[in-house]
């Protein structure tokens, strides 16, 4: 594992920890050599983020829409910016430079491109690990429902556990280190379901 992908929010939030945990998450990659990839931002707890990586040393890559450089929220510091045409090449390509990905606490933005990462490795799509940085508890409610949702037989318990959970941003990146998918049983339903062959429901 050697770049990391976080997604976080364009707000600080509204208590002084989220930004304190984005602050130390990036002090902590660049303490242990990994490089961050972002969204490229200069606002919010992204901005906090990359800033505390590059002050404390740390390789930074952001990566941003062209619509939002002109609205000048781009972090104009980074010796790594790259600057794409929409939203999804943007999640494309932070994918692409990624061996493993986490959300801080973050609005619509932040869990819509997690989910979207974890989509994809419950296809098969991909092997990283992926993770919720639960800050002051931010992502209970969140596991919770996804606790229901297995009992509502919407999602197994197999898929569930893909996702990794810590408070403690060295405890995530450790479970990071030891992650060995497991086996993504639907990958096959859904090669054999585009094949146009008769197959249970997952």
């Amino acid at each position: 594992m050697q770049h990391v992908c976080v997604f976080c929010g364009s707000s600080p939030g509204g208590r002084p920890l989220y930004v304190q945990a984005a602050r130390h998450l990036g002090q902590t990659l660049a303490r242990r050599g990994l490089t961050l990839v972002y969204g490229g931002a200069r606002v919010g707890t992204m901005g906090q983020l990359a800033q505390a990586a590059l002050d404390a040393g740390g390789h930074v890559i952001g990566v941003i829409p062209r619509a939002l450089v002109q609205m000048e929220v781009a972090h104009t510091g980074l010796p790594d910016l790259r600057v794409v045409d929409s939203m999804h090449e943007r999640k494309a390509l932070m994918a692409d430079l990624s061996d493993a990905f986490v959300a801080l606490p973050g609005g619509l933005g932040t869990i819509e491109e997690f989910f979207e990462v974890l989509c994809w490795s419950q296809l098969g799509l991909h092997a990283k690990p992926c993770g919720l940085l639960n800050v002051g508890g931010y992502y209970d409610r969140l596991t919770a429902f996804l606790d229901h949702a297995v009992e509502e037989q919407f999602v197994r318990a197999s898929h569930h556990e893909l996702i990794l959970v810590q408070e403690d941003a060295d405890a995530l990146l450790d479970a990071f280190e030891q992650y060995r998918s497991p086996r993504a049983d639907k990958a096959e339903w859904i090669l054999r379901m585009n094949e146009g062959l008769s197959v249970p429901d997952p």
